[in-house]
């Protein structure tokens, strides 16, 4: 039921951790030096340089516009009436013959020129010109790494756990530095990697009108890189070098840094907590940056040294609590947290909870959530090698003291302080978070039916959408194109006319369960075929993005199908319903929330064994509730597999 030669590169990756995870398990004193093999396999490469492929990598090309508009108006179908979907087949076919077609050209002669014709436009258009808070509507983040093995939450760990996982992320760093991580593939096809170069060192500025970024991060062979790592605590901000003598501090010399910071933050008053204007409106938090600049140098200096730092390291005083089945309160910590011990802009916040367990807040505009998931789960696996021990020396040599980061503040720099911990708390109390691991069956039993894990999940999750809802649930779902040079993503849409057909059959006491599996096979088969198409630069949500930003910058009126009410009721312009992607086959979760106010975001991790959710939801929008979806979803699974069961006598 789904193309087994498209799905190998996953599963040919998930096999290798499989094994990984059966030699902990043994315990067999061999193992070791397997274990060490097999994650240096995964991660280090001696024979290949990280960057080597970029300058080969295929340019991302330019649908055919008639296959564009012929795809979207199959995926516009599901949410119109039959006289809607007239007019709307009429405006689609005037602009493709006419204004689109000129579009079109214009579009094509932007590829000739540039490698990728869609880069600078998403970056600005996606994120640096959007004027909403980042840290609560942008920012994705989730508990990361290290829930599902022997690191338990237990108070009075935070620090000694804190200092080996800051060392290990540093050991990725390190990686990246000597471009020896491996590259990504997907069958035997490099995948580019542009993006890792923007997980350290690296940082959104905010602007009045349009916000920039900003990235220090240098290879060896590039020249050197910042090394000092910014910790917040208690509102208060401090700086050290991760570097002693060119060599990464070890486990017990950053424990002594940052029992340093803690001792001081407990024993002295909390700090002003500049970096909760992070969190706010990006227009306002770019004038208060531009008065905060003027007061006093120093005050520049300091934001540069935090603009430049590897990554925000959080001391935080919750303890949320987490376990193997249930991470809603890590991941809503994770979100809405503490914005005066997180700077929203960086490019990651480490977030380290008191009660020794973890979590994650990035900014999302320099790169996707695969690169936080191949960071954190690199850190993870390096983990369980050692036991979550550090096994070396527990010298620490004469390192000079962590500095405390002061800025020059007046009153109207306190007054935007305190609107934008209202305006942030305000808006985080209205968020719903649930997050539990469904643990009946994963992937193995899924795979064992025939089915594309990932194509079950997000059936599923139609089906949920459509029996609590009583309609169509317009959904986004990550597609990657990183095959090609620069790629970042394309829109995958899993609401397709044969999907809503089967959900409605599943509703249907009357049609038979041999009926309902045939309609089931076809959804899947659609959903792969889309899939495919996108992921090979076929989509048409990117195509239709091109095209009307091409009409804007020609200074055109904005062309009827971008006005027309199926392009909105469909989920264009942002506006889906749902908003989807799959993290991986890792242990590594992540989220965001939702994409419009009446909408739902939904993201998962499938494991051999269990499929991990995370739902989020507007509290005050009566209609939606993400605990009552996940109740829907897990009735979904066991119907679909129930169906599978059905097929087979």
């Amino acid at each position: 039921m789904y193309n087994t030669e498209a799905e190998a590169p996953a599963r040919h990756e998930d096999d290798r951790w499989a094994n990984v995870e059966t030699l902990q398990r043994t315990g067999n004193t061999k193992s070791t030096k397997t274990l060490k093999k097999m994650e240096s396999q995964i991660f280090e490469s001696d024979e290949v340089c990280t960057f080597q492929y970029q300058d080969s990598l295929p340019s991302l090309p330019v649908p055919l516009l008639e296959e564009s508009l012929a795809k979207y108006l199959d995926a516009v179908k599901p949410f119109l009436s039959e006289e809607e979907l007239q007019r709307s087949t009429e405006i689609v076919n005037a602009f493709g013959q006419g204004i689109g077609k000129q579009l079109h050209q214009k579009l094509l002669e932007r590829a000739k020129v540039r490698r990728n014709w869609l880069e600078e436009w998403w970056l600005i258009t996606g994120y640096l010109e959007v004027r909403m808070p980042s840290m609560l509507n942008v920012n994705f983040g989730g508990p990361a790494p290290y829930l599902e093995h022997f690191w338990i939450p237990k108070e009075g760990t935070q620090l000694e756990r804190t200092a080996i996982v800051v060392y290990y992320m540093l050991q990725f760093w390190n990686l990246l530095r000597k471009e020896c991580l491996a590259v990504h593939k997907a069958g035997g096809v490099p995948l580019d990697m542009d993006q890792f170069r923007m997980l350290f060192n690296t940082c959104k500025i905010p602007g009045v009108t349009r916000d920039s970024l900003v990235s220090y991060f240098k290879t060896e062979a590039e020249g050197p890189c910042p090394s000092h790592l910014v910790v917040l605590c208690h509102g208060r901000a401090f700086v050290f070098d991760t570097l002693f003598d060119h060599q990464i501090l070890t486990p017990p010399e950053f424990f002594r840094q940052l029992t340093y910071i803690r001792e001081r933050c407990n024993s002295e008053p909390e700090g002003p907590g500049v970096s909760a204007l992070t969190a706010e409106d990006r227009t306002r938090w770019a004038k208060t940056r531009e008065h905060l600049i003027s007061l006093d140098p120093n005050n520049g200096t300091i934001l540069e040294q935090i603009q430049s730092s590897l990554f925000i390291l959080s001391l935080d005083d919750a303890s949320p609590h987490a376990t193997a089945n249930n991470y809603s309160e890590i991941c809503l910590s994770a979100l809405t947290g503490n914005p005066t011990i997180r700077w929203g802009d960086k490019s990651y916040n480490c977030l380290s909870y008191s009660n020794g367990t973890f979590g994650s807040n990035c900014d999302h505009s320099p790169y996707d959530a695969m690169v936080m998931v191949s960071v954190c789960y690199y850190t993870d696996q390096t983990l369980k090698l050692v036991e979550g021990k550090w096994k070396g020396s527990t010298a620490v040599r004469d390192l000079p003291l962590p500095e405390e980061l002061v800025f020059v503040l007046d009153q109207r720099i306190l007054n935007d302080i305190e609107h934008a911990k209202q305006q942030y708390y305000k808006q985080a109390s209205d968020v719903q978070i649930v997050s539990y691991a469904f643990t009946a069956f994963g992937k193995s039993l899924i795979k064992e039916r025939r089915l594309h894990p990932d194509i079950f999940v997000q059936l599923a999750l139609q089906l949920a959408y459509y029996r609590f809802h009583g309609r169509p649930g317009s959904c986004y779902e990550t597609a990657t194109t990183r095959r090609f040079y620069h790629g970042r993503t394309e829109t995958m849409r899993p609401c397709t006319v044969e999907a809503v057909k089967w959900c409605q059959a599943m509703l249907d006491p009357a049609v038979s369960k041999m009926e309902r599996h045939q309609m089931m096979k076809k959804s899947f088969m659609k959903h792969h075929k889309l899939m495919t198409e996108c992921q090979n630069g076929k989509g048409f949500d990117r195509h239709l993005l091109g095209l009307l930003l091409i009409a804007k910058e020609e200074g055109l009126p904005v062309p009827e199908i971008f006005s027309d009410p199926a392009f909105t009721k469909s989920g264009g312009g942002g506006n889906f319903v749902l908003s989807t992607s799959l993290v991986g086959y890792t242990t590594v979760l992540g989220a965001v929330l939702p994409m419009v106010y009446n909408g739902y975001g939904f993201f998962y991790r499938i494991r051999e064994d269990r499929i991990v959710i995370v739902c989020s939801a507007w509290k005050s929008y009566p209609e939606t509730d993400a605990e009552e979806l996940y109740k829907g979803l897990v009735q979904s699974f066991h119907e679909m597999l129930d169906l599978t069961t059905t097929a087979q006598l």
